[in-house]
């Protein structure tokens, strides 16, 4: 990028430059030790320019939050298949896109879950917001199944909104797991992390919803002396 120091460009085109930069530099570098010298200089911009454009580090890190957790909604949304296809392929789908752009995007993926949530205000709200868009996304999916004809229909709302908490849960842990399986594994397709929490988790959802939930078995008989 530093070749680029002195061009005009637009000022879009210049911010989502520093943005790119400053998402790189925080997800190695972490929220505190980033310098905005460094972000400058992989943006190929002067440290004015940055602090003219985006005002302050923190201003800088709010605006990389935001930027990527409204890029991992729209993704989110955008990989569901329609309305008229069965909910499990919803879901698959849904998580599919998730893991796919957690993925394509592993440095913004890293500033919203490593970084934005341990850093206190105002940046954990920023991350809870966008969390919170994506429980309530799933929390619908599941009650559309829970509304299908075989399901029993008096899953409670708030078992709905907990699973749905759950599997994002699942899903956020499962995406740095995929990003990084240590060992010197191979990294899993995003098709393959789907369908690995798909059947983890969907065969106990369609059991609950089918009305076959799980209960504790009675304690076990003491073994013989």
């Amino acid at each position: 990028m530093a070749g680029t120091k002195g061009k005009r460009m637009p000022r879009a085109v210049r911010e989502q430059q520093m943005l790119d930069a400053a998402v790189t530099i925080f997800a190695r570098r972490g929220y505190r030790a980033a310098s905005m010298d460094e972000i400058a200089e992989l943006a190929g911009v002067s440290k004015p320019l940055v602090y003219l454009y985006l005002n302050s580090k923190e201003e800088l890190f709010s605006a990389c939050i935001r930027r990527e957790a409204a890029a991992l909604v729209t993704a989110v949304r955008a990989a569901v298949e329609p309305r008229d296809t069965p909910p499990d392929r919803q879901l698959w789908s849904g998580l599919r896109g998730f893991f796919a752009h957690t993925a394509e995007r592993p440095d913004g993926w890293a500033v919203l879950h490593n970084q934005a949530r341990t850093h206190g205000e105002p940046f954990v709200s920023e991350f809870a917001a966008m969390r919170e868009e994506i429980v309530t996304f799933v929390t619908q999916l599941i009650a559309a199944a829970a509304q299908e004809d075989d399901c029993v229909p008096d899953l409670a709302d708030r078992e709905v909104a907990g699973l749905a908490h759950a599997l994002v849960g699942a899903a956020e842990s499962l995406a740095g797991w995929a990003n990084d399986p240590g060992d010197g594994a191979d990294r899993p397709s995003a098709k393959e992390t789907a369908a690995l929490l798909m059947n983890f988790a969907w065969a106990g959802l369609a059991n609950l919803m089918e009305g076959r939930p799980w209960h504790p078995r009675g304690r076990t008989t003491a073994r013989r002396s």
